[in-house]
C-alpha cells in the first residue's frame, strides 16, 4: 500500500496547489469511493502528483496500491510489468500517471486491454503535469460533461462534419451509423476508461479529406520533444482517410511523423476524429493531454479503438494531430466560430 510521505509537521510533501485538481480526479472523475480496489501507477517525475492522488484516495478511504514503473523495470517499457497487470486484475479504479516514451505505446495498450476486459473505472494520465494540475485538472467536469452530451446528440446523427481553420485546415469527414461516438468527458464510468482532463467527444470516422494543419501539438512521445507547433505547423494531406503528403519547415519532425505514421499497413490512416469540449482549456500548452481537449477539431492517425468505436481495423501506433481556433459545420449547421462553440 502507498504511505504517505510526511514533513515534520504531518503534511505530505506535495504542492497544495495540486489539491484541487487531485480532488476533481478522485471524487468527481472518478467516484472513489471508500474501501474500493484502486491501483495508481506513476513514475520518478510524477511522483509529487501521484502524492496528491493518494492524498486524496486516502481522504475517502479507497484500498490503493502505488506502483512506480521505474522501480519495476527498465524504460522505456517494452512489456507492462506483470505485477500492474495483476493489481489491475484485482481494482475497481486504476490512474496512470507517467510520462510517454518512445516504445511504450505497446506497453500501455497491454494495460488497457486488462483495463478494458474488467471494466475499471480509469483515469489515463499520460504526460501528466503540475501545470495540468492547475489547469485543465481544475475545470468543472459536470458542465464539461452536459456539454458533451448535448454535442454528442447531435453529431450522431450527422452524415459529414466540416472543419477550417485560420491556420489553414479544411477537412470534411464522413460519418457511418456503424461506428459509435464516445464521449470522453471527464466523468469517467466503467464502461469506458477515459484521460484525465477529461473533455471531448470522439469516434471513428467513414472517411476524411482534405488538408489537416497541425498548429498545436502532435501526440505520444513527440509531444515532448516538439512541443506547441505554432511557428512551424505540419500540413497534412488526405485523401479517403490515408495520408498523401506532408509537409513541414522543420524536416526533424516531418521524418520522425513520417516514419511513425509508416510503421504498419493503418499507421497512416485516420482512425479518430474528435472534437474537444474542455472549456477550461483556452489556448495549446505543447502537452498532448491537455492540448487534444481544447474546444476544436483533432484527429488521430493509427489505432481507432476498435473496441469503442466499433471499426473493424486495427494499427500498433495512434498518434493525435490538434489545431487551433476552428470554425465547425455539423451537416450544415455551424457550431463553432474562432473556437467558441455556439451552443444554446
Amino acid at each position: 500500500m502507498f504511505k504517505r510521505t510526511e514533513q515534520k509537521n504531518g503534511q505530505s510533501r506535495y504542492d497544495a496547489a495540486l489539491r484541487e485538481g487531485a480532488c476533481n480526479a478522485i471524487r468527481v472523475c472518478l467516484k472513489v469511493q471508500a474501501g474500493e480496489a484502486v491501483t495508481l501507477i506513476a513514475d520518478r517525475e510524477a511522483r509529487g502528483i501521484a502524492a496528491a492522488l493518494a492524498d486524496q484516495l486516502s481522504q475517502v478511504g479507497a484500498e490503493y496500491q502505488f506502483l512506480l514503473l521505474d522501480d519495476l523495470a527498465e524504460r522505456p517499457l517494452k512489456h507492462m510489468p506483470e505485477l500492474i497487470l495483476e493489481a489491475l486484475r484485482k481494482s475497481q479504479v486504476s490512474i496512470f500517471a507517467a510520462g510517454a516514451q518512445r516504445g511504450e505505446l505497446r506497453s500501455r495498450m497491454e494495460m488497457m486491454q486488462v483495463v478494458n476486459r474488467f471494466k475499471l473505472r480509469h483515469g489515463h494520465m499520460v504526460n501528466i503535469t503540475p501545470q495540468i494540475m492547475k489547469q485543465g485538472m481544475r475545470a468543472d467536469f459536470r458542465r464539461i460533461d452536459d456539454l458533451s452530451k448535448k454535442l454528442i446528440a447531435k453529431v450522431r446523427k450527422a452524415r459529414t462534419i466540416r472543419g477550417e481553420s485560420v491556420g489553414g485546415t479544411s477537412i470534411v469527414a464522413e460519418f457511418s451509423p456503424a461506428f459509435n461516438w464516445v464521449k470522453t468527458s471527464g466523468i469517467i464510468g466503467s464502461d469506458k476508461w477515459g484521460n484525465l482532463p477529461g473533455g471531448e467527444i470522439f469516434t471513428s470516422p467513414a472517411r476524411v479529406d482534405g488538408v489537416f494543419v497541425v498548429d498545436g501539438v502532435v501526440g505520444d512521445y513527440l509531444c515532448s520533444k516538439y512541443g506547441d507547433l505554432e511557428e512551424t505547423p505540419l500540413t497534412i494531406q488526405i485523401e479517403d482517410s490515408r495520408i498523401v503528403g506532408l509537409e513541414c519547415e522543420n524536416l526533424e519532425l516531418l521524418e520522425e511523423f513520417r516514419t511513425y505514421t509508416s510503421v504498419d499497413e493503418n499507421s497512416n490512416r485516420v482512425g479518430e476524429f474528435a472534437i474537444g469540449t474542455n472549456l477550461s482549456v483556452r489556448d495549446v500548452i505543447g502537452n498532448i493531454l491537455q492540448d487534444e481537449k481544447i474546444p476544436g477539431i483533432h484527429v488521430a492517425f493509427g489505432h481507432p479503438y476498435c473496441e469503442h468505436t466499433g471499426q473493424t481495423w486495427v494499427s500498433s501506433t495512434h498518434i493525435d494531430c490538434v489545431g487551433r481556433r476552428f470554425d465547425i459545420w455539423v451537416d450544415d449547421e455551424q457550431i463553432m466560430q474562432q473556437g467558441e462553440f455556439l451552443l444554446g
